[in-house]
Formats: structure tokens, sequence, C-alpha cells
């Protein structure tokens, strides 16, 4: 969907009466729906039903194919592409489908070949689409997304059953509409920058608008308690880095596609070009394509062998290999081809990773939404690509006006750098060791203990849904506790995240005894060993409060009614309170930091503050204020074993 038209757009200003600029928005526009659709699909799917939402998907792809091919002019059409625009929904939601119903073996196999299908079909979609217009009409384009539209929908109604694993709740729909005006401002401005003017007020405008709205967004998704991007989540390194490596992937990804075709078709007069007609180019294009779906089953292998993180790794150091063939050969179409090859195995090994490091890093119910999110980072990746691609390709314009070779080779240079510095940060991603419990030495493992890196354990159609909710003692909820539910063996089956009114919500291998531990902040973590049932909703409540406490004595005697004062390192104060008849005080633990601690004797006014860090093992800090005056009296904490030092709880 993403390339279908790209053959056609140099003949559109003639057959729809335009200008190139007014057609180039048949491709923008459905980078933009798929941009917005994306996120807000997964999340429903995770919702209501991915079946039902890749059904959605489908149908609207189905309408703005239809619409596409009884359409004569260009408003119309471009709604029809930004209908087109839901079809890479399918991505995220398929590899989430797949978790769902398929055996742990398939897993990874499958994932790798769902997630190269984005480069698949943008190397089918050139030499398809160029062969149907030349033969049968711009029209025919459309009616061929039809068929396939009609045969996809028979085929998941036939095949593909509804998941069972769903996590029902309120919608956002003001982070969905914050998410959408931030990502098509952001991408607007990317796409058509070239167009209008990188200084432009447009431009500008877009961009500006998009920082705003993000800035808006990231706070409203921070408060809601079910959002549609749970940020909590995503900032966890494992997925923050993946999907920081997911956006240099993209950008390294689209130029393989963007500048070899330009290559191809460039006269041999240009002295980079090799005159080939779009038909002939996009059939050049297609080695690769095919090389990418032989090579997913290799990346799986790596995958259970080595880890998720070295397959990603491995990857991207290809796909920076690759265009540095690109560079040094490039004198034939062989060679060309053979630089397309490299760069599409390395993006096939790449992409196959991506969605299982993303899957072990959150909750099974959030899978399709934060493939989703992954996704859209890629489609960032891409439209940077080809707002980068195109400048350096402008400005290397040479005398015969077109670009210049050492304008073509800095394209590869660049998308090498954006390759290596994916692999590099994706080095950086933790590795995970499955948490099974350990074999003691001389003992073979148990059969049962082996996992595949990065998959869950999916159990085909045994899994179930557990709902639950955390308490506080006075029965409020415990807003965004963290519950982890594990097996007895040590192995974890799933995790979540409570929402404001303290309610969560896990998906099991099947209804048993599991191992719950919940935490909340400022509070003492609780673990218990429980039956969990979809039946029975899981009540599970903290009951310490964690607290900074300690005493406040002045000449080795406890001080009574002392003011107690948290100030930060801003100097607000954090909390206060008194001392009791023992000199004892306790205040709610405050995010864990450097703080100044200070006491106030109400007999004589002195006053004592202290530079104190709160960390997870120091909570306690005792106090010890300027004597009253030397009465000679015996040391009382002395004799009951208290220190005035700093003390570790």
């Amino acid at each position: 969907m993403q390339t279908l038209v790209v053959p056609l757009l140099p003949d559109f200003p003639r057959l729809l009466d335009t200008s190139s600029d007014n057609a180039s928005w048949l491709v923008t526009v459905t980078l933009l729906t798929a941009a917005v659709a994306t996120p807000i699909l997964s999340r429903l799917a995770d919702m209501f039903g991915k079946r039902l939402m890749i059904l959605v998907s489908l149908g609207m792809l189905l309408l703005g194919s239809l619409l596409g091919a009884f359409s004569e002019t260009l408003p119309v059409l471009i709604v029809a592409r930004a209908l087109q625009g839901f079809a890479p929904a399918l991505i995220p939601i398929g590899i989430a489908t797949m978790r769902d119903e398929l055996p742990p073996e398939r897993i990874g196999s499958a994932v790798a070949l769902m997630s190269t299908t984005l480069g698949i079909g943008g190397a089918v979609g050139l030499p398809l689409a160029g062969v149907m217009y030349e033969n049968f009409g711009w029209q025919s384009v459309f009616w061929g997304s039809v068929a396939m539209s009609v045969l996809l929908i028979a085929l998941v109604l036939a095949v593909v059953p509804e998941s069972s694993v769903r996590t029902p709740g309120r919608f956002d729909w003001g982070g969905a509409i914050l998410l959408s005006g931030a990502l098509t401002t952001l991408l607007l401005g990317i796409s058509k920058g070239g167009y209008w003017g990188w200084t432009s007020q447009a431009t500008l405008a877009s961009l500006l608008a998009a920082v705003l709205l993000f800035a808006l967004w990231v706070p409203w998704e921070l408060r809601t308690g079910q959002p549609l991007v749970d940020l909590r989540t995503s900032t966890r390194r494992p997925v923050l880095l993946t999907n920081v490596a997911s956006l240099l992937a993209g950008f390294a990804m689209f130029s393989n596609l963007l500048v070899a075709v330009q290559q191809l078709q460039l006269p041999t007069e240009s002295g980079v070009g090799f005159g080939l007609d779009v038909t002939r180019a996009g059939l050049v294009m297609l080695p690769g394509g095919a090389l990418m779906v032989l090579v997913s089953p290799f990346s799986a292998s790596i995958t259970r062998r080595f880890g998720a993180r070295t397959t990603l790794v491995a990857g991207l150091t290809i796909t920076g290999l690759g265009y540095v063939v690109r560079v040094l050969l490039d004198a034939t179409i062989f060679q060309l081809a053979l630089g397309v090859a490299v760069v599409s195995v390395g993006i096939a090994v790449a992409f196959a990773a991506m969605p299982v490091l993303i899957m072990r890093s959150v909750p099974i119910s959030e899978t399709a939404a934060a493939n989703g999110l992954n996704s859209v980072v890629r489609a960032i990746g891409t439209s940077l690509c080809s707002a980068t691609v195109a400048a350096i390709l402008t400005a290397g314009v040479g005398s015969s006006g077109f670009p210049t070779e050492s304008a073509v080779h800095a394209t590869s240079w660049l998308a090498a750098v954006g390759a290596f510095a994916g692999a590099a940060v994706a080095l950086l991603i933790p590795t995970r060791v499955a948490p099974a419990l350990a074999t003691p030495v001389g003992v073979a493992p148990r059969a049962d203990d082996a996992r595949e890196d990065g998959v869950r354990r999916a159990a085909a159609g045994a899994e179930v849904v557990v709902r639950g909710s955390v308490r506080r003692p006075d029965g409020k909820p415990a807003r965004l506790a963290v519950v982890s539910v594990l097996e007895r063996t040590g192995r974890q089956a799933d995790w979540a995240r409570a929402d404001n009114s303290g309610q969560f919500s896990v998906v099991l291998p099947g209804a048993g005894e599991y191992l719950v531990i919940a935490a909340a902040e400022g509070w003492a973590s609780r673990s218990e060993l429980r039956p969990l049932t979809p039946e029975s909703p899981a009540r599970l409540e903290v009951l310490e409060r964690l607290t900074v406490a300690g005493v406040v004595s002045s000449d080795g005697w406890p001080v009574e009614d002392a003011l107690v004062v948290l100030t930060d390192s801003s100097g607000e104060s954090v909390g206060a309170t008194r001392t009791d008849e023992g000199g004892h005080y306790e205040l709610g633990l405050p995010p864990l930091g450097r703080y100044v601690l200070t006491a106030l004797d109400p007999r004589n006014g002195l006053a004592e503050s202290e530079d104190i860090v709160v960390s997870a093992q120091r909570r306690r800090f005792n106090m010890v204020l300027p004597p009253v005056e030397d009465d000679g009296e015996h040391d009382l904490l002395a004799e009951t074993g208290v220190s005035g030092a700093e003390v570790g709880r």
C-alpha cells in the first residue's frame, strides 16, 4: 500500500490534470493515516479483539480500493489513499495474534516472517504496480487491491480465530486525539518540508505544532488511568532502546528502496543511472524481497540460540555493510542488485528481532499496542529517510541536471551510519535470562524449563485472563502498582501495571496456583502464593507504608513535639510532622533522591539541618539537636541503645 502508487507518480499530474506537488499527496496521505491508525487500532485490538481490528483494517482497505478504482479526480483519489493507509496496522496486530494463537515453537519464525513483510511488500509493490499500469491502466492497480482485500477478509474469517486475550476498559480518546494531531503535524512537516521549504512558515508551523501537541500528550498519558500508550512501560530501558534502534532501522531500510530505484531509472547520461523503465527496475529489486522471505526462518534460529538482541545487532550490522557494498560496487546492474540484496538480508534479520524484544518487555495484554507504537516509530524513521534523501539528491544535482555520483553515495553512507548507530544502540539493550528455577550442579535441566528467548510461553487456546485489584489498608486503590505473577518454578508468567483505580489484568498459561508480587510506590512490597482463576478476581493488598523515620534528640535526651521538615533540592517542603514523647517522627516516603531534613526544638527555637539521601536501603535518619544546657544527667538514649548517628533500616 505504501509503494503502490509510486510508479504512477510521474504520470499522475498528466492523468489527473494537477501539479507534481499535489500528486505527491497520494503517498503522503497514506503515511499520515497509517501513523494515526496503527496505534489506535492496536490499542483497540488489545481491548476488543485482534481479529475484529484486523477485519476493520481490511474493511477500510477494501473501501479505499473501491473508491480509488472508480475515482477520476485528485481529491477523491486522496481520500481513497487515506483509507488504504489503514492497512499497515495489520502488522502489529497480526504479530500479537500470533503470540496468542500459535504454539511456542512456531512463534519465533512466524513473527520473523510477519515482520519482514514490511520490506517484502515494498519490494513487490513497485514492479507489480508498474506491470499493471502499463498493461491495464492506472485504475487496475486499485482493482488489484480490491481483489486482494476481498481474498484476505475471506481468509481471516475462515482461518484466524478471535483471541481470548483482552483487556476491556475505557478507551483513551483524549490521548488518541492528541497523539493523532502530534503525529500528523510531525510527519506532515517532515514529508512536505522538501516541497514547502525547510524554513517556510508551513513547515515550521507543522513542526512547532507537533512539539506542542507532544508536550500536552505526555502528561495526559501519565495521568490517565488507562492510557493509549503506557509511557511508563515504553520508557523502560529494553522498550525505549528497541524503539530507538527501530527508528534508525526504518531510516536504513527506506534508503535501500528509495535510492536504488532512482539509480536504476535515471538515464545513462546522468553517469549514475541505468535507464530502466519502472517495471524492469522493480524486477531488479525483487530478489531482495525474495531473500527476505528466505532469511526470516534463519533469523528466528539466531534468536532462539543467541537471543533477540544479538539478532538485532547482527541484522543492523549486515545492513550497514550492505550500504558500504552499495558505495564500492555499483558500476553494473548486477553489482547494484548485490548491494540491495545484502541490505535486504540485514533488514529482514533486524526486523524479525524487534517484535520479540518488545513482547518480552511489556505485559501480554499490551502486545498489540506496544508493537503498534514500534511500527509508528519505524514509520517516522522512513519519513526522515525520505526527506533526507530528497534533500541530499536535490542539493547534489550536477551540470547534467541529475544527482551526481557523490550525492548518491552520500545517501548510502548516511544510511550505513544509521544502521551502525542502530546496532550500537541495540548493544545497550539488557540481555534477558529466562527466569526459571536454577538447576542444581550435575542435574540435567528439565525439558519444560526450556524457553524461546524473548517470546512468552503460550499454550494455544489455553491461556486465561485474570483480573484483580491492588488496595491500600484504608481501601483506597494503590494506583500504578506493579503486579508480577510467577509460576512455582520461578518463571514469570506475566506482569501488569494497575490503573488509577487499582485495577489490573494478567494473561496466564492457565488457572492455578501462582506466586503474586505487588509493589506500589510508597508501600512495602507484598508477596503471596495464591490460586488465580478467571472467575475469581484477585484482590491484593499492600499493608506497610514506607516512611522516612528516626529519632530527634538533644544532649542524649529525646525531644518531644519537635518540628521535623523534609525539603527537596528546590527548597520546597515535601512533608512535615512533629515528634512523639519518645522523640520519634515518621514522614511518608518521598521519591528517592537527595533532601534536606530539618528539626526544630520547641523549647529554645534551635534548629538543625542535615543533607540526606533517601534510597531503597536508607530510610531512617536520627537527628541530634544542640543541647539546651549540660545538667549532668545520664544519657537516656545510650541506655536504650539508640545511637544519634544515621542508621540503616
